[in-house]
C-alpha cells in the first residue's frame, strides 16, 4: 500500500474523525487517520487548481490585451464548444460549463500519473466510477427536465409501439450500463498506462520511460476526450425530442 502523502496526512489530521464518522453511517470500515486517502486529496488539489485558474481567467478578461492564460482558456472553450455544437445541437451552450469541467477534471487527474511517484487518481476505480455516477445524473436531470418524466421514460419504448414490451427493458438495460461503460473504459485505460510507466520506470530508470511518460500523456489526452465525447453523446440523446 502506498504511504499517504504529507498533504493527505494533514488532511486527516483535520478531518479524519468527521469523514470517518460519515463513512461508517454508510457502511464503509476507516479510521480517522485512513479516512482520507492519496486519490481524493489529488481530486481535492486538481478542483482548487481548477477553480483558482477559472478566477485568474475571469479577473484578467481583456479584449484589446489578452494574456497567455485567457488564450489558452478560449482556445479550450471553442474547441469544446464547437464539438458540443456538433453533437448536442441548438443549445449546447447550457451544457458547456460542464462539460469542459468534466474534460479538464479527468484531463489532469490522468495526467497526474505521468509524475513519478505519483499514481493517477483514475486507476484508483472509485474515481471513475463517481464520474460516470455523475455524468448518469446530470444527463438523465436534464433528458427529464426537457422532456418531462412521461416523455423521457416513453423515449425508452421506442417509436414502434407494438415493440415496445421488447425495447423497453433493453433500453433501460443499456441505459444502465453506460455507467459501468464509463467506469471501466477509463479505469481500465489509464490503471494500464500506469502500470506499464511504473514499470519500465523500475527497469531503466533514465531514457526508455520518457518514451511511456509520452505514451501515457497520449493516452491521458485521449481518454479525457473519449469522456467527454460520450458525455456530449448521452446528452444530445437525453434532450433531443426526435426519437
Amino acid at each position: 500500500m502506498q504511504d499517504s502523502f504529507a498533504i493527505t496526512r494533514l488532511l486527516n489530521a483535520l478531518f479524519g474523525g468527521p469523514v470517518s464518522s460519515l463513512q461508517h453511517a454508510v457502511g464503509i470500515q476507516s479510521t480517522p487517520a485512513t479516512a482520507i486517502d492519496n486519490p481524493f486529496t489529488l481530486e481535492l488539489l486538481v478542483v482548487l487548481g481548477l477553480i483558482v485558474f477559472f478566477i485568474i481567467v475571469r479577473a484578467s478578461l481583456s479584449v484589446e490585451n489578452p494574456n497567455a492564460v485567457q488564450q489558452v482558456s478560449e482556445m479550450i472553450h471553442e474547441a469544446i464548444g464547437g464539438q458540443s455544437e456538433q453533437i448536442i445541437g441548438h443549445g449546447y451552450e447550457r451544457f458547456q460549463s460542464f462539460v469542459v469541467c468534466i474534460f479538464l477534471f479527468v484531463l489532469i487527474n490522468n495526467l497526474l500519473g505521468a509524475i513519478p511517484g505519483i499514481p493517477a487518481p483514475t486507476t484508483h476505480p472509485v474515481v471513475p466510477l463517481g464520474l460516470a455516477v455523475l455524468t448518469f445524473l446530470y444527463y438523465n436531470f436534464h433528458g427529464i427536465r426537457e422532456q418531462g418524466l412521461v416523455g423521457y421514460i416513453k423515449h425508452f419504448a421506442g417509436p414502434v409501439w407494438w415493440m415496445a414490451w421488447l425495447i423497453f427493458p433493453i433500453e433501460i438495460i443499456s441505459h444502465l450500463a453506460r455507467v459501468l461503460s464509463l467506469t471501466i473504459r477509463l479505469y481500465a485505460n489509464m490503471f494500464a498506462s500506469d502500470l506499464v510507466t511504473l514499470v519500465f520506470f523500475s527497469l531503466i530508470p533514465i531514457a526508455i520511460p520518457a518514451l511511456f511518460i509520452g505514451l501515457h500523456v497520449a493516452v491521458s489526452v485521449i481518454q479525457a476526450f473519449v469522456f467527454m465525447l460520450l458525455t456530449m453523446i448521452y446528452l444530445s440523446l437525453a434532450v433531443s425530442h426526435e426519437h
